[in-house]
């Protein structure tokens, strides 16, 4: 999945959504505001205003160097008023609210292909299991040189991703090259691509590692199912869960607080405050707690925003984890789309969200118990050390366990903490909590 700046890119701006699933407000705000409130009266309409806009669109029509229509002219009018109110409303177009409720959802029209850019080449990184790409035996390090024969050298990874997703069974013909061999061209057919937000993996015997992506609406299942799948894997209880919200730019509300469930037994997890009777709200903890409060550390950094920050800074005030990392990014406030006619939708900051101890988080971010930079790691090799086991004759052990002489220990297998500086901080302070803990 491409990642995009966050300021310009729908699938990192929507962030956080106010009720129902998808992004999608249950019911829109009422035309009159309840009594009591600063809506209650009406202001005149500002005339001189109306006036000055219908005539800088007249001037523009007459005097701009190429013909403009009204409908264009309206159009850029609506997205100035959105675009001005803050960083994160917008109005939405046919295709930008396409977009968005791909993103929320995490399903597209695809082939599943993973890909990125190498020497001005589209590479494929890798295929998607169970997916026209992964049935159609594409493989990782593939590169596509045509996409239904058009060259992609030259092309933008935006473009050539846009290329491939479409309409659900459509056939798209791709131009593949392999170890540099001879072309050749693979038709496939685009199906429903799900893409899961949820990795996980032990990282040593009995510390599990989760990584979320982005918030869509089946995150908080995905979490279940990681959790599920690491303590099978473990064979037994874990000693401690390491949850890496590490540049992931939020996404749907509901998803982040089914997250936080998963790792309380009680609690407020986050609360909302706004002008609007219907979006002030208030999210407790259902005494799920899938974790069995084992020790956690969570990673986050710049890249972590609105519904990361939620996590983090409900895990953090419930004094449910260690946050480790650097200071979030600083998005706290609220989301809502409403839609309109021909499938155009308005997203509207409605509301700011607050930690269960009050924090408001907007344009402060979380900052980490622990402030862990990034870093490099450089293994230095490890010198071979002879040994008394080495020695000829030594006594054996007292309880006799077997000897352990130079040469013995084996090559490790390669694991994400071997070159990712904060991942191996988290894990030695798990294990450090671990061991305090009697764990």
């Amino acid at each position: 999945m491409l990642h995009l700046s966050r300021l310009t890119s729908l699938a990192l701006t929507i962030a956080l959504v106010v009720g129902a699933p998808l992004a999608f407000a249950a019911q829109p705000a009422p035309a009159v505001a309840p009594a009591g409130t600063a809506a209650t009266t009406k202001a005149p309409l500002p005339l001189e205003e109306l006036r000055t806009f219908a005539e800088v669109m007249d001037r523009i029509k007459a005097a701009y160097v190429e013909p403009v229509d009204d409908k264009t002219l309206l159009e850029n009018a609506i997205k100035g008023m959105l675009s001005n109110l803050d960083p994160h409303s917008a109005y939405l177009g046919p295709e930008d609210f396409a977009e968005l409720q791909e993103s929320t959802s995490g399903e597209f029209g695809g082939l599943g292909i993973e890909v990125g850019a190498e020497d001005g080449f589209i590479k494929v990184v890798s295929p998607i299991d169970d997916t026209p790409a992964s049935k159609a035996g594409i493989q990782a390090g593939d590169f596509i040189v045509k996409i239904n024969g058009q060259p992609t050298r030259g092309q933008t990874m935006t473009e050539a991703v846009d290329k491939m997703r479409g309409k659900i069974g459509q056939k798209i013909t791709l131009t593949l090259v392999r170890d540099g061999g001879t072309p050749f061209d693979v038709t496939l057919s685009r199906a429903i691509i799900q893409v899961k937000s949820v990795k996980a993996q032990l990282l040593e015997n009995g510390y599990g590692y989760i990584r979320i992506t982005q918030f869509q609406v089946k995150t908080g299942e995905e979490v279940s199912q990681a959790l599920a799948k690491l303590r099978k894997e473990n064979g037994k209880k874990l000693k401690g869960i390491i949850l890496d919200l590490r540049n992931n730019p939020g996404g749907v509300l509901q998803a982040a607080v089914e997250v936080v469930d998963h790792f309380i037994k009680k609690g407020l997890i986050v609360y909302t405050k706004g002008r609007i009777a219907n979006s002030e709200l208030r999210f407790s903890a259902t005494g799920k707690d899938e974790s069995e409060a084992v020790p956690m550390v969570v990673l986050i950094n710049g890249g972590s925003a609105s519904a990361s920050e939620i996590v983090a800074g409900a895990l953090q005030d419930q004094k449910r984890a260690v946050v480790m990392g650097t200071t979030s990014f600083g998005k706290g406030s609220v989301q809502t789309v409403l839609p309109l006619n021909n499938d155009r939708a308005l997203k509207i900051t409605t509301a700011l969200y607050f930690t269960p101890n009050g924090r408001s988080i907007q344009a402060q971010g979380i900052v980490p118990d622990i402030e862990v930079r990034k870093a490099k790691i450089t293994n230095e090799q490890d010198s071979e050390y002879f040994k008394e086991a080495d020695l000829q004759g030594h006594l054996g052990n007292g309880n006799g366990g077997a000897d352990k002489p130079t040469g013995t220990s084996g090559k490790a297998k390669a694991m994400p903490q071997d070159d990712d500086y904060q991942l191996a901080q988290a894990l030695s302070l798990l294990k450090g909590l671990s061991i305090t803990s009697g764990r």
